[in-house]
């Protein structure tokens, strides 16, 4: 049982392995939340860091590899337990950005030890939240053109999306990512707001 109740958060595509994950884990004492896919878990996190991810690697929409790498670059902190039925041993899969690997199908006791082998979970201080800054963006097109676009990478899913540009908007404008739903503020960087060597 471990000493401090770490949060675990179980991402996979199949409700039964979710719901049973689930429910092992909290019977092991681990506070347990779990999401269908990569896009949920995002949101997840948004909402309450976890100490411990453990994501599928075959899901539909955002796979469990680019999951990791999202959770590796942004939340370095959390604990990053790969899982799958397509690669065997305990080896993490090549691409995976995942502190170990767990073979779906090897039974409980096999995720209980890689469990028991992470890191001591330290308890983290809560940090306040403040308001982000907007992303300053540089126009893709030349001129005011209504059909002006701009590339947006979001911050949270760290995918690109292209956003068309109304003059009309305000200095600081706001959109959704269309991969994660997140909110993204914006500006655009204007020739005469680039310094000059």
């Amino acid at each position: 049982m471990p000493d401090t109740k770490a949060k675990v958060l179980v991402v996979d595509d199949e409700p039964l392995v979710r719901t049973t994950m689930s429910l092992v884990l909290g019977e092991m004492g681990y506070c347990v939340r779990s999401a269908d896919n990569g896009f949920s878990a995002l949101r997840e996190i948004r909402q309450e860091m976890p100490d411990i991810l453990l994501t599928d690697l075959n899901m539909p929409g955002m796979s469990g590899f680019e999951l990791l790498s999202v959770v590796h670059r942004r939340f370095p902190a959390v604990h990053k337990i790969a899982m799958s039925g397509a690669f065997f041993g305990s080896e993490v899969p090549s691409g995976a950005s995942a502190d170990a690997f767990y073979q779906k199908g090897t039974g409980v006791n096999a995720l209980l030890h890689i469990l028991g082998t992470m890191p001591e979970i330290k308890q983290r201080a809560p940090q306040p939240s403040s308001a982000p800054a907007p992303l300053w963006i540089h126009r893709n097109g030349h001129g005011s053109a209504p059909e002006t676009c701009v590339t947006i990478s979001c911050p949270e899913c760290l995918r690109s999306f292209p956003q068309a540009l109304d003059d009309s908007d305000g200095p600081v404008r706001e959109t959704d990512c269309i991969h994660c739903s997140s909110s993204i503020q914006y500006a655009i960087v204007q020739p005469e707001d680039r310094m000059t060597a």
